[in-house]
């Protein structure tokens, strides 16, 4: 649902207004916010982003997910994962024309995610005075598809996981925390809005916060964030993770077990990495560690951090655990963020690219999605120099066929198990993508997805040419990783005895793209403004395949 949010405000001054992209701050210790409305690319996707930002202004990302699902009391509030972070190819040759391709090229991020408790995020309930306080790790918050039922639903927000890959351009307002290793950090997004009334947060704060405003964390080895968490106090430092021995760094082919569990303070992670102990870590989404709530104002001018343990708002999982305000349908899942790298011949001073956008065979004019560059001399691993923004014209690095495949010249894949509770695993799947929301006139301009009707929402999507776009990954499964059966995204991984540089294959793909993520899928939300009569709106904003079973065990 969210992606690395990349560019910072200090004193209310966008930086990359007036600084190089590839710039910092002199006075670490200034506010500092993740800003979705400068940040239009880089934010979580809102069911509707116009209601938030503005006509014609979107605001997301392409998200290939895996969703779980469990009717066990407790899946929707603590599960363990295996992992092994993905190698990259050898830091040789010349990345935009050797076929080469490398993490930070397909992912700025993936991530593991839950819902929490906000009480002071949409839909308002407790300042509407329509429910009382999110009562954590319980189904009585379920929402229904009602606009009574949503209109008295709890707030809610959505915690990401994240993990950042190795090599480019450094946080921030990079993608990497270090040339050569791996960093995470938790993330709890919120939204300011009240869709019974049509009010958002005051300006002021707004522009302090954010009107979609985050809680940060880097994993630490004590525990400790290496800067205030909550988005009224952050500072720049909250988000500088570059050489602090505090935080947790961890190399490529690592083994971490990732256990997300309540606990009395809030929502704890804990990372463990059993190939190097050493580099283990943990946070605690609680008030002791100065994460908060922004205190809903819609008039004048206050801008209040409410001290906050953020706890699970579910107690199992399923299609009916949601986040209402959101574009994708989940609680448990695990997702990918794809669709931003693209190569860049000519990056200008003030972050944008100049001559030509592309890759291999495919280079062309740069156009209007080549913002937020960095020179090749930012990057820590191998020089390329590249755009971040979304790639709406689908024919960046994310969608061309560089994926993990065998092929050692590209990166090994994410190599993850189905999570589990307790010793329990979860009953179900489903695959899900947002191409719809992305497949607007206002994104890209092959591409005209009527959201009401459904009307022109395809996949694969139509690049900036008006062909379809030459790749798109895909999940499967996979024997011979870290589990017993894992699930890995990418292309087929054929078996050929060894396989290097990773021992696994595929073992199946579930039609691969476009047959796995299945249809068009309907969701509901409140209306905005709902009104007395809470009146809905329905949206086509993912393809969803729903399977009756969980095909991978994470024994």
């Amino acid at each position: 649902m969210r992606p690395r949010k990349l560019i910072y405000v200090a004193a209310g001054v966008g930086l990359l207004a007036a600084l190089a992209p590839w710039s910092v701050p002199a006075a670490s210790a200034q506010h500092a916010k993740i800003d979705c409305a400068s940040a239009k690319t880089f934010c979580t996707e809102v069911l509707d982003s116009e209601q938030v930002f503005g006509n014609n202004v979107y605001v997301g990302h392409d998200e290939p997910s895996l969703l779980f699902y469990s009717n066990r009391a407790g899946a929707g509030n603590h599960m363990t994962y295996n992992l092994t972070l993905p190698a990259d190819p050898s830091a040789t040759g010349n990345p935009r024309t050797d076929g080469k391709s490398y993490n930070f090229e397909l992912h700025p991020a993936f991530w593991f995610g839950m819902a929490l408790c906000d009480d002071q995020s949409y839909p308002e309930s407790l300042y509407n005075k329509l429910a009382g306080p999110c009562t954590a790790n319980s189904d009585a918050n379920i929402p229904g598809n009602t606009g009574t039922g949503m209109a008295h639903a709890p707030g809610v927000a959505f915690m990401e996981m994240q993990f950042y890959p190795p090599g480019w351009a450094l946080w921030p307002p990079g993608v990497s925390c270090d040339p050569t290793k791996w960093c995470a950090a938790l993330n709890i997004d919120s939204l300011s809005e009240n869709p019974v009334t049509g009010q958002v947060l005051n300006s002021t704060c707004a522009a302090r916060t954010g009107l979609e405003y985050v809680n940060f964390a880097f994993i630490t080895h004590d525990g400790v964030p290496i800067g205030p968490p909550n988005p009224v106090d952050a500072t720049f430092n909250t988000f500088n993770p570059v050489n602090n021995s505090d935080v947790s760094f961890f190399n490529s082919g690592d083994r971490l077990s990732v256990a997300l569990a309540d606990t009395s303070s809030g929502l704890g992670i804990t990372i463990t990495d059993s190939t190097h102990p050493g580099q283990s870590g943990f946070m605690v989404a609680s008030a002791a560690n100065n994460f908060g709530m922004v205190q809903f104002a819609p008039t004048g001018t206050a801008c209040t951090n409410i001290p906050y343990d953020f706890h699970p708002m579910y107690s199992t999982s399923s299609e009916a655990t949601r986040v209402q305000w959101a574009a994708h349908s989940y609680n448990i899942a695990f997702s990918d963020e794809i669709g931003h790298f693209d190569f860049c011949s000519n990056v200008q001073t003030h972050g944008t690219c100049g001559q030509s956008e592309g890759f291999g065979g495919d280079i062309e004019p740069s156009d209007k999605d080549d913002n937020f560059c960095f020179p090749a001399g930012a990057s820590s691993l191998v020089p390329a120099a590249g755009c971040l923004a979304t790639n709406a014209g689908f024919d960046g690095m994310s969608y061309q066929n560089v994926w993990p495949d065998g092929n050692a010249n590209h990166p090994a894949p994410v190599d993850f198990s189905s999570p589990v509770t307790g010793r329990f695993d979860y009953d179900r799947v489903a695959f899900e993508t947002d191409l719809p929301r992305i497949e607007v006139k206002a994104v890209s301009p092959y591409n005209n997805c009527n959201r009401t009707t459904g009307a022109g929402c395809i996949n694969p999507p139509l690049t900036d040419d008006g062909a379809p776009a030459a790749f798109y990954p895909f999940y499967s499964t996979a024997a011979g990783g870290t589990n017993a059966c894992t699930w890995v995204i990418g292309n087929q991984i054929p078996f050929n005895g060894t396989n290097p540089p990773y021992p696994f294959y595929t073992t199946n793909s579930f039609g691969g793209n476009p047959a796995e993520y299945g249809s068009l899928y309907l969701s509901t939300y409140l209306a905005f403004p709902s009104g007395a009569g809470f009146n809905t709106s329905s949206r086509f904003n993912n393809f969803h395949n729903g399977l009756a079973s969980n095909p991978c065990s994470a024994g």
